[in-house]
């Protein structure tokens, strides 16, 4: 890339249609050299396609703009080309080779040779030396798959910064991090600006965007809004940029009675990863539950499900006591879980929305093993029009929805049978801000209905907003559960630290 103009990268009036959905119209996109751009829009506005057309993932339309590097048009035919002309992206859900080690995933397609074969030394040492700069404590030699969620988001970035690119795109890189991680993130972020490189940054948590950014453009329905340096926006106007209206409480919050208790957890221990946990849940009550990467509060609801089996401690629900040794027999003791990864755990992606939503109730009113279509067609359809969901119709899959969307059929799904329990883990990572909104109305429901929520997030603001308590665990320990009025980051980080 030249230094032949003061942006390094232009798309003009990109349009792209799919079959029977215009997903850009026009859009214009400058990302100034040394820049933190974001790009924002509620899930199906179009930022992903834009993305994917720079990187080469889709083309666009034929009779539409063109895309500048430097001053300099240029065309875009595959991922490839991308990588060679200094674009580097990594994407909300990553994309590594999962069965070879950290350092062949670094180098991978540009490992170092000698004699025609591979470096293997030189390799890891060059890997080392990329970790290194980038503060991560990972043995190159590794394999991905044994990696915390975390340390793989990492290696991504760092496998970005070592194809030397000159622009880079973050798709929602904090999605899985916490807050410490995510500071590191952006201070790495910020030393890139330093060295001339230009950063898109993607992320539904308004607050990063005002830490790390220079400016926000935003796209609503596949159309360009508008451009405006950070320091001129609110974040309120940013809202409004994007869903084209006011949303007055972004954390969505009643008033609703809390009940009689319907779930008691006594000493639950799974070594190495729970242990002695105790707690409760009361009808109409939305139980918070925060800690840092690797404390355990994904693994304690997992044996609650029954995914993982506990050594010992005993469960109760509505009074009594409970042995749940398996998601089916979770299901049988009224007990849900909307899973962290919708994509990997909480949806069959080739299939329809409409089989998606009947995956559970489907087999509870089929008879003689003869699926009730009739009855799944109207469920499904009742699902769409309660729960808002924006498709083309109940047979379409559930791998093109935006991730609002997909979040919503997970959850349509443990609407369909009587659950009292309900686990959300991390149920608004990676969606917008009118997604947010209307999942936090569906939860209001369902207290409404006298059931109880277990709401497990990584951000604080979410959990302070929308939660009646907030436990909090560290280690695999609970260290503390405190009232809505009583908490606040600095204690509930303090808790989370064990300090």
């Amino acid at each position: 890339m030249s230094n032949g103009s003061e942006y390094a990268v232009v798309m003009e009036n990109i349009s792209k249609t799919f079959p029977g959905v215009k997903a850009l119209d026009r859009v214009t996109f400058r990302l100034k050299k040394g820049e933190i751009h974001a790009l924002l829009g509620e899930n199906g506005a179009g930022k992903s396609t834009l993305i994917k057309i720079l990187m080469g993932v889709y083309q666009k339309d034929r009779d539409s703009g063109r895309i500048l590097l430097d001053g300099q048009e240029v065309q875009i035919d595959s991922p490839i080309k991308a990588e060679q002309l200094g674009l580097s992206a990594v994407y909300q859900h990553i994309m590594l080779a999962r069965h070879l080690s950290v350092a062949e995933n670094i180098f991978l397609g540009q490992q170092p040779k000698r004699r025609g074969m591979i470096d293997w030394k030189k390799m890891y040492e060059d890997a080392e030396a990329v970790l290194q700069e980038f503060s991560l404590q990972v043995n190159p030699r590794t394999l991905v798959r044994d990696l915390t969620p975390v340390q793989q988001e990492m290696v991504a970035i760092a496998k970005a910064l070592a194809r030397r690119a000159k622009v880079l795109v973050l798709d929602e890189p904090t999605a899985q991090l916490a807050e410490e991680e995510t500071d590191q993130l952006h201070r790495t972020m910020r030393e890139l600006k330093k060295a001339g490189i230009s950063i898109i940054y993607i992320s539904h948590r308004l607050d990063e965007i005002f830490k790390v950014c220079d400016v926000a453009t935003v796209l609503r329905d596949g159309q360009y809004i508008g451009t405006k340096p950070v320091s001129e926006l609110t974040e309120g106007e940013i809202i409004r940029m994007m869903v084209g209206r006011s949303i007055d409480d972004l954390y969505y919050k009643e008033e609703i009675k809390i009940g009689r208790e319907i779930l008691r957890v006594k000493n639950l221990t799974r070594h190495p990863v729970v242990k002695n946990a105790s707690f409760s849940l009361h009808e109409g009550e939305v139980l918070g539950v925060f800690g840092l990467v690797g404390s355990g509060r994904t693994e304690l609801v997992r044996c609650i499900f029954g995914a993982d089996t506990p050594d010992s401690g005993e469960i109760e629900i509505e009074g009594r006591p409970v042995k749940i040794q398996s998601p089916t027999a979770a299901i049988e003791n009224k007990v849900a879980l909307i899973p962290e990864d919708r994509q990997q755990q909480g949806l069959a992606l080739p299939l329809t929305l409409g089989d998606n939503c009947n995956l559970i109730s489907g087999r509870q009113v089929s008879r003689y093993g003869f699926r009730n279509l009739r009855h799944e067609r109207d469920t499904a359809r009742r699902n769409v029009e309660d729960l808002r969901i924006r498709t083309p119709g109940i047979n379409q899959k559930v791998k093109f929805l935006s991730g609002g969307n997909q979040q919503k059929v997970v959850i349509s799904k443990w609407l369909n049978v009587d659950s009292k329990v309900l686990i959300f883990d991390e149920p608004t990572v990676g969606i917008d801000v009118g997604a947010k909104t209307e999942i936090y109305r569906i939860m209001a429901d369902l207290l409404k209905q006298g059931k109880g929520i277990i709401f497990i997030s990584s951000y604080l603001p979410e959990l302070l907003g929308i939660c009646d308590r907030i436990m909090v665990i560290a280690e695999g320990e609970v260290t503390g559960i405190l009232r809505r009025e009583e908490a606040t980051q600095e204690k509930l980080l303090a808790l989370a630290s064990n300090l």
